[in-house]
């Protein structure tokens, strides 16, 4: 029987190489790209992986990945698109240099490689997921914005091209990750501290929300978890439109009061730290 073929960006961070190795051991064979080469040699002794280095905010980059995957199949069965970026900074303060690169990587990277990549979907009749998170769909947290930016306008790409695709017979899947243990998860505090360097007005609020941060990091969820939910979108029969996995439970709770009460929690913490 012949193997099923997913392409993985983003495979040399915590989550993508987590859904790599699922893959595998699920008989899959797998393009394992990354802009890391380095990260991906972890997984390159597998004969089942084959690494594939990309850029996915260049083109020429892509065009080549889409070569060296389209030589050894005609056909994948699933794009899982994690390659992403954090996003911390004050949306009066940020350089948009960064703002836009945050962005590039995390909207028009994944619109780039599901584009390019599409015609081997097609042929399989595969599914794309695209992966959001738990900032997606709650009240965008101040100083997350860059990132929260980044993620409504995935929330609102995956939905449209879900619809478009339908036609195709191609399904399109949204992640809404909460906290895992990822490296990016752990650079929380360090682009904190980045965010801190940038402001002329926020660096005492900043850095108590850097302690919050850190309490995170300490709640944060095995790889695997998101990688068994997202094979389980890839191989059910009528998979969800949207899945939810292991949200944060404060930020969840905070959702459910009206917005004013929402602005009036983060405005009272951001009082308490806020010297002029």
């Amino acid at each position: 029987m012949t193997k099923k073929t997913a392409l993985v960006t983003g495979a040399g961070g915590g989550l993508g190489h987590a859904m790599v190795e699922r893959l595998v051991a699920n008989g899959w064979k797998v393009f394992a790209a990354d802009i890391n080469k380095d990260a991906l040699r972890s997984s390159m002794h597998d004969p089942d992986v084959l690494p594939v280095v990309v850029d996915v905010t260049d083109r020429e980059s892509i065009r080549s990945a889409f070569e060296a995957v389209s030589s050894n199949t005609d056909r994948l069965d699933a794009i899982v698109n994690f390659a992403g970026i954090m996003g911390i900074g004050s949306l009066t303060d940020i350089p948009e240099e960064r703002l836009a690169r945050i962005l590039d990587v995390n909207v028009m990277g994944t619109y780039r490689i599901n584009k390019k990549f599409l015609p081997l979907v097609q042929a399989a009749q595969g599914r794309i997921v695209n992966i959001s998170s738990e900032t997606g769909w709650q009240s965008a947290a101040p100083f997350n914005g860059p990132y929260a930016m980044s993620k409504y306008a995935i929330e609102a790409y995956s939905t449209a091209l879900r619809r478009e695709l339908a036609l195709l017979g191609i399904k399109v899947i949204t992640i809404q990750p909460g906290p895992f243990r990822t490296d990016m998860v752990a650079g929380i505090e360090r682009a904190f501290s980045q965010a801190e360097g940038e402001t002329t007005k926020f660096a005492s609020v900043l850095s108590a929300f850097k302690g919050l941060a850190a309490k995170q990091i300490n709640t944060a969820h095995d790889p695997d978890i998101l990688a068994q939910v997202i094979f389980t979108a890839l191989t059910a029969k009528r998979p969800k439109p949207v899945y939810s996995v292991k949200p944060d439970p404060l930020r969840s709770a905070l959702e459910k009061l009206p917005l004013r009460a929402i602005d009036q929690t983060y405005i009272s913490v951001m009082r308490r730290a806020y010297k002029k």
